[in-house]
């Protein structure tokens, strides 16, 4: 059984090595899932974000990496259980000099400008907080958009808490700033998603992550890639 699965490069989640090897936590809990289903070939499509729901529509690949669930995007795709939940943050430039610690304080600093990545929920979350369309700059993926906030064309760059840490751990000149929780509705969840028509696949896929996710192998290989508990909890399903 083959089974192609399409990726960005967005570290710590999914990306390719220098060698050309596909690497990742989401990556990492693909390949175990899929082999303990008896998939025995893993075929990785690397692709665009913007592409990920269209592509899996059409066939071109069988399931995309974690990616937010959302309920415009569950119009389009089949998901499965969720595998993570995950707070939004900046990259900045280090010392973070013009104060952007969320969404709210960067609409009300009316000079300051947004990188996102197009197509992402960060979009979304940066409008509903007042962020205006004039202060927003879309980008096509993350490195194009962390080069823009080295050059000094933004000033902070919007996406997962997590994803940003790696980031600027990679970038001496950069920090990583956290959005504060929501205690109501706390992180928003990922997950793989699947062509609608894809049931049997869907299925095999969410038995075994219900038996997988939050056990003790699992919470381990998440921390090799700086996923923690926190990322985890809300989602566990298994007893490990």
């Amino acid at each position: 059984m083959k089974v192609k699965i399409a990726y960005i490069d967005e570290p710590p989640f999914y990306w390719t090595g220098p060698d050309g090897y596909v690497t990742g936590s989401d990556i990492e809990l693909a390949d175990m899932v899929l082999r303990a289903i008896g998939v025995t070939s893993i075929e990785h499509h690397l692709t665009s974000f913007e592409e990920f729901l269209p592509g899996v529509q059409e066939g071109r690949w069988d399931m995309n990496v974690p990616i937010f669930v959302t309920a415009e995007r569950a119009e389009q795709v089949a998901f499965s259980v969720p595998v993570w939940a995950l707070g939004d943050g900046f990259v900045v430039h280090d010392g973070n000099p013009e104060a952007l610690t969320s969404y709210t304080a960067l609409a009300e600093h009316s000079g300051a400008r947004l990188g996102i990545i197009t197509g992402q929920v960060q979009l979304n979350s940066a409008k509903s907080a007042g962020v205006r369309d004039d202060q927003i700059v879309m980008f096509k993926d993350q490195p194009e958009a962390i080069a823009a906030l080295l050059a000094g064309k933004i000033d902070a760059f919007a996406g997962t808490a997590v994803g940003n840490r790696v980031v600027a751990s990679a970038n001496k000149e950069l920090e990583a700033v956290a959005h504060a929780m929501s205690r109501e509705t706390g992180a928003p969840v990922g997950a793989f998603s699947f062509n609608k028509n894809n049931a049997a696949l869907l299925q095999a896929v969410n038995e075994q992550l219900r038996k997988y996710v939050g056990s003790a192998d699992h919470r381990a290989r998440m921390a090799k890639y700086g996923i923690t508990e926190t990322e985890i909890d809300r989602v566990a399903t298994a007893q490990g």
